[in-house]
C-alpha cells in the first residue's frame, strides 16, 4: 500500500467526511474507492474507443439490412 498526501479544500474535505460517516467507512477507503471508481470510468471509455475503431460501416450496414421493416413492437413505440 502507497501513502498519498493530497491538499483538499476544506469544504470538499467536511463532504467527504460527511459521506464516509454516512456509509460507515473511513476517509481513506472513500477516497481510495472514489478514485477506483474514476478509474474504472476512464478505462472503459479507453476500452470503447479502441473497440469502435475496430467497426467498419460496410458491416454496420450489412446487420442492418438483415433487420425487418416493420413497425416497433407495443411498448417499444418511440415517442
Amino acid at each position: 500500500m502507497t501513502a498519498l498526501t493530497v491538499r483538499l479544500p476544506n469544504s470538499v474535505h467536511q463532504k467527504i467526511k460527511e459521506l464516509a460517516a454516512r456509509d460507515d467507512i473511513s476517509v481513506n477507503q472513500f477516497i481510495a474507492s472514489a478514485a477506483a471508481e474514476k478509474m474504472a470510468s476512464v478505462l472503459t471509455l479507453d476500452f470503447l474507443k479502441v473497440e469502435a475503431s475496430k467497426g467498419q460501416r460496410i458491416d454496420f450496414e450489412k446487420y442492418m439490412s438483415l433487420v425487418p421493416d416493420m413497425p416497433a413492437q407495443r411498448g417499444d413505440e418511440i415517442i
